[in-house]
């Protein structure tokens, strides 16, 4: 059973940067891609980046201020936060494709003075 466990969130003020990690257990494969999303409160969980063999992706509204990387196990990923505005704050989650999707638990990032 593959499980994912994120590290990483927490407080900073705005301008500030966290780096978010996320390691996934329990596959003797890589996975497919690997992935962060966020879910502000009444909000629907987004996309925020993803990374897979060659390409990435990242949501308009962190491009220039995310970068996602996976670790030289392949079933690491990060995601390095720059200059994190107040609409940053959610709860971002791991997620990871092997032959199906799996999720982490998430972890809370909180952006305010």
């Amino acid at each position: 059973q593959v499980q994912l466990v994120e590290s990483g969130g927490g407080l900073v003020q705005p301008g500030g940067s966290l780096r978010l990690s996320c390691a996934a257990s329990g596959s003797a494969f890589s996975a497919d891609n690997m992935g962060w999303y966020r879910q502000a409160p009444g909000e629907q969980r987004e996309l925020v980046a993803t990374i897979g063999g060659a390409y990435t992706d990242y949501a308009d509204s962190v491009k220039g201020r995310f970068t996602i990387s996976r670790g030289i196990s392949k079933n690491t990923v990060y995601l390095q936060m720059n200059n994190l505005k107040p609409e940053d704050t959610a709860v971002y989650y791991c997620r990871a494709f092997f032959a199906r999707e799996y999720w982490g638990q998430g972890t809370q990032v909180t952006v305010s003075s």
